[in-house]
């Protein structure tokens, strides 16, 4: 989507001054180190255009330099370059197809031999795996390019923001940002030597601090509850995090967060976990460790899947929030939260649910707007949600909804705008949540009794309509048969016998 001056108001600034941009062809990865045919480092010089960029760049006064507005126009094309990149390698795989796929090659190499008779069938089965893994990692490879190609133009906007030269801020590479940000500050001193001391400490909060670092004797705290460090500049969690193990609160919302240390899991009495607005690219296998987690946020991050099992041993969780990610598909495994009464994964690249969406018999509120144009249907499971009371689907590309909708009867909220509907068509729509479940509710009905009327000319065709009845009256016949013929003849034979004794 092309940005508009409304919703991208610096990046439409910078297009305007790149008439060449626009104009832009696909290119192959072959080609993407080739420079583009443009002159990144003469932007137009042109003045404002309209009340609108004069306003911006009075709220910017950083737009007014060059080196500012050609760095951002570099910027810009490192991003355009990887995400034509990315197009041209196709659709990413699915997550479970790439694990399952890992995991036959990692038993090709451990038995390299294979079984006699197979073999043909094993060589297709693993260069079928080995080129699923070879695009993922292709994938892999595109999306690193273009978030750094994203935080760069961030920076950029940032210098931007408050009036800098990009070569007085050190050529936009960020250091002068950090200058003067805490390190470990006087409470976190404080918390530590009050643990060491014996003192019972159960509930910390480093909030809004300006924390880079977390240390590892944060993990020695063994009595802690709670603990919320919480918009700062927390680039790692320490692996002595799984040391705390009676926490139940764990808020890392607003760092700088890439990942989650492997030892999370063992934070088994852990009930809340707020890891929203990072940078995080995946969650780590063993957060499904976390058996009593009740709340899992980890909106606004960069998430491309979740694990594969997270919902295997996640009995108890009652909200997951993942909206504003980048998820293609949520795995099945999130059908085995019986327990789960929010799922929030709006703004997303989301293709559908999974097929068993209607096990989530607690499931309240669920909403997938905007995925734009990646949602396109709804499985025929979410009528079996019974309790169901708030559903938005609001900003995608679903034309119609499945006949079962009609069972959601404790539906209260529906939001269908932004969709290409024909079913329901859209009158019903505008009439509101009351007349779309009455519509939906006479479809399935329809369809209840087509079935029905199915069933019974089924059961009313003559009876030599299946083999197995027509079996049944066949050797009932033949046992008819023989009775008669074969038993008479004995009884006949033995009159002829008797008489002759008698002669």
């Amino acid at each position: 989507m092309d940005p508009t001056p409304q919703s991208h108001p610096i990046l439409a600034y910078v297009l305007s001054r790149l008439p060449s941009l626009s104009a832009r062809t696909p290119r192959s990865p072959a080609s993407l180190t080739s420079p583009r045919t443009r002159d990144l480092e003469q932007p137009s010089p042109r003045a404002p255009s309209g009340a609108a960029e004069a306003e911006l760049v009075a709220l910017m006064p950083g737009l007014r330099h060059p080196s500012v507005l050609s760095a951002m126009t570099r910027a810009v094309a490192d991003v355009a370059t990887a995400r034509d990149a990315i197009r041209l390698l196709g659709p990413r795989p699915d997550h479970e197809l790439v694990d399952a796929s890992r995991a036959v090659l990692a038993a090709a190499d451990s038995d390299p031999e294979g079984k006699e008779g197979e073999e043909v069938e094993d060589e297709e089965k693993v260069a079928a795996s080995r080129e699923v893994v070879r695009l993922e990692q292709e994938h892999e490879a595109y999306d690193a390019m273009l978030r750094d190609a994203e935080e760069k133009l961030e920076r950029v906007y940032r210098m931007a923001m408050h009036g800098r030269d990009i070569q007085e801020a050190g050529a936009g590479d960020g250091k002068g940002e950090e200058e003067g940000s805490g390190a470990v500050d006087e409470e976190v001193v404080r918390v530590l030597r009050e643990a060491e001391e014996g003192k019972p400490v159960e509930r910390v909060n480093l909030a809004d601090r300006q924390l880079r670092l977390l240390p590892e004797p944060i993990g020695r705290i063994r009595g802690l509850l709670a603990l919320d460090v919480s918009r700062n500049q927390l680039k790692v969690v320490p692996d002595a995090i799984g040391g705390l193990e009676h926490l139940e609160e764990l808020r890392l919302a607003s760092n700088a967060l890439v990942s989650l240390p492997d030892s999370i899991g063992l934070l088994s009495n852990l009930k809340i976990l707020d890891v929203s607005g990072n940078r995080l690219k995946v969650l780590p296998d063993s957060i499904s460790k976390c058996r009593s987690l009740v709340e899992l946020d980890a909106s606004y991050n960069a998430l491309v899947y979740l694990p594969t099992g997270i919902g295997h041993e996640l009995a108890h969780l009652q909200t997951l929030r993942v909206h504003l990610n980048k998820l293609r598909s949520l795995p099945s495994s999130v059908c085995e939260m019986r327990s789960l009464r929010l799922l929030d994964a709006h703004f997303n690249q989301l293709h559908g649910l999974p097929a068993a969406i209607g096990q989530l018999s607690a499931l309240e509120t669920l909403d997938l707007s905007s995925n734009f144009s990646d949602m396109r249907d709804l499985p025929a499971s979410i009528g079996d949600i019974a309790g169901l009371r708030e559903l938005d689907l609001s900003n995608n590309q679903i034309r119609a909804l499945p006949d079962c909708f009609g069972r959601l009867g404790r539906l209260e909220r529906l939001r269908l705008d932004q969709n290409p509907l024909a079913v329901p068509p859209p009158e019903v729509v505008s009439r509101g949540v009351g007349a779309v479940k009455e519509y939906m509710a006479k479809r399935w009905a329809e369809a209840v009794a087509e079935e029905e009327r199915r069933q019974a000319g089924v059961a009313e065709s003559p009876k030599a309509s299946t083999p197995r009845e027509w079996l049944t009256r066949s050797v009932s016949s033949l046992s008819t048969f023989v009775k008669e013929k074969v038993v008479g003849q004995d009884k006949v034979a033995e009159e002829d016998e008797f008489l002759q004794q008698q002669f």
